[in-house]
């Protein structure tokens, strides 16, 4: 199962605030339209067949197939100086 890390956790918490209103949402990793685009991220609620990760309050939807592409994986996150936030995957330990 992915895994995150508290500096991605604080970055979703963070995504999340500048969205209010919608305390189920999170941060939604689904399979880009083109497959050799890798994967999209957006705010949204999970959808049914989604696979929850939560970090710290944080939460991550993993459609089916992040789920099975990232299941050994673990969720990073850097943030700018001016703010930007740039998600990284490693490989678990």
């Amino acid at each position: 199962m992915l895994t995150m890390t508290e500096n991605a956790a604080t970055a979703v918490k963070g995504i999340l605030a500048q969205n209010p209103g919608n305390d189920d949402a999170g941060l939604r990793i689904h399979g880009a339209d083109d497959p050799g685009a890798g994967f999209a991220l957006s705010v949204a609620t999970p959808e049914e067949s989604d696979q929850v990760v939560e970090t710290s309050g944080a939460r991550v939807f993993l459609d089916e197939t992040a789920s099975a592409a990232l299941t050994d994986r673990v969720l990073d996150a850097k943030v700018d100086d001016q703010g930007g936030v740039r998600f990284e995957l490693a490989e678990q330990a």
